[in-house]
């Protein structure tokens, strides 16, 4: 199954952190933060969302860094995704 979003939605799948820290802490899952870091599985068609122009600026492929409590968890073919506007992206990772 493939979801195709709408509008200025996207389609994510969360990439786990490290569960060991730089100093060579090894986290439990109670100490381990929800995971902000993603990668981009599919993306809406922008358009005029709420009276506004909306232009897609992220595509299939990028990781994105979002809001905490942003979007809505779905699985999908077993895996889980989460879908989020395109505002509740803060930032594209470059490498």
């Amino acid at each position: 199954m493939k979801l195709r979003p709408l509008a200025d939605r996207v389609v994510v799948r969360e990439v786990e952190t490290e569960e060991v820290t730089k100093g060579g802490i090894l986290l439990t899952s109670a100490a381990k933060e929800k995971p902000q870091f993603a990668v981009v599985l599919a993306v809406g068609p922008g358009g005029v969302v709420d009276g506004k122009e909306i232009t897609m600026h992220v595509k299939e492929g990028d990781k994105v860094v979002y809001s905490q409590y942003a979007g809505t968890k779905l699985k999908l073919d077993g895996e889980e995704v989460m879908v989020l506007r395109q505002n509740d992206i803060l930032a594209v990772v470059e490498s």
